[in-house]
């Protein structure tokens, strides 16, 4: 790829504007030619649609997204990048339990984990996010909508969005029956919307894209911030962590690692050029490269997280 076509890109707003749809044999609207997910059971009522590593809206099925059976109900984890993936996810769970899904949360607010929602909130599910969800969506939903009408074979429009109606600031128990699941609302890291769901029945953690395994993390909120939100993270006592991209159930907190090393040392490098005066156009030919063949899509999205970093960085 010629890196040339990164230089000076829009770090945040348009970052994820070249991304995720369900592959669409028919227009999402019709039921009859979806088929249920693939899931996979990583713990006792632990399920994970695994995504694959691709460019948003350039393809299918790229985030990791999945439920959590309760008792009483269940809890969606991020709905996919489509109607027809979330369509997809719900005849998943009918297929493994009657309870239905009174909860949708979305981890972040980027339309590989959020553009399901709405067969879920058809019928009756609660959305729940961070706090900040709703105005971030709120900010860049129309353009996304409007790559993703290729692909769903129909104009999409703001009623195909289904936004949060419940909001996490801090932390919220989600109440499944006989099982809890802890949401916690961060500061600005990966996005300026995160949060991580803890179900302490298994001890699970999953991540959403606050952790990267394999795929390129992608920069959209804060670099310092997220380094620190994952210093803290490490902490959190888990058995087993669900990322957002990546395998469908990695060790924790060793499934940090990767992510918190590629930002520190981009954080470094940058720190480093910017104090030296290099211009933005010349850290991004070279700032963070010794990274570059340990991450898949890496030239796909490095560039856009040297112009991010540098924007934050050089005010320091």
């Amino acid at each position: 790829m010629d890196r040339s076509r990164c230089l000076f890109a829009l770090p945040a707003l348009l970052m994820w504007a070249p991304q995720a749809f369900a592959h669409q044999p028919a227009p999402a609207g019709d039921a009859r030619s979806i088929a249920p997910a693939q899931v996979t059971q990583v713990a006792p009522g632990v399920y994970v649609r695994p995504g694959h590593a691709a460019v948003v809206f350039e393809d299918d099925d790229v985030a990791n997204v999945g439920f959590v059976v309760g008792g009483r109900c269940v809890a969606v984890v991020d709905s996919g990048g489509s109607e027809a993936e979330g369509r997809a996810l719900q005849l998943a769970i009918r297929n493994i339990t009657p309870r239905p899904v009174c909860y949708v949360v979305d981890t972040h607010d980027h339309p590989d984990h959020v553009f399901g929602n709405k067969p879920f909130a058809d019928a009756g599910a609660q959305i729940v996010g961070h706090a900040k969800l709703a105005r971030a969506l709120a900010q860049r939903a129309p353009t996304w909508l409007q790559r993703a009408s290729a692909r769903a074979g129909r104009a999409l429009g703001s009623a195909d969005l289904a936004m949060p109606t419940v909001t996490v600031t801090t932390t919220l128990d989600l109440d499944l029956g006989e099982r809890t699941l802890r949401l916690t609302a961060y500061p600005s890291a990966h996005t300026h919307a995160d949060l991580t769901v803890y179900d302490s029945a298994t001890g699970t953690l999953w991540l959403g894209d606050l952790v990267f395994v394999g795929h390129v993390p992608v920069l959209d909120g804060s670099i310092n911030g997220w380094i620190e939100v994952l210093d803290a993270l490490r902490g959190v006592a888990a058995e087993r962590a669900v990322p957002g991209h990546g395998p469908p159930s990695v060790p924790w907190p060793a499934a940090a690692d990767d992510t918190l090393r590629y930002l520190t040392t981009l954080r470094d490098d940058l720190r480093r050029r910017i104090a030296a005066g290099e211009s933005l156009r010349s850290a991004q030919e070279t700032a963070g490269y010794t990274e570059s063949a340990r991450w898949q899509l890496f030239d796909d999205y490095h560039a856009r997280n040297v112009a991010a970093a540098y924007a934050e960085l050089e005010w320091e």
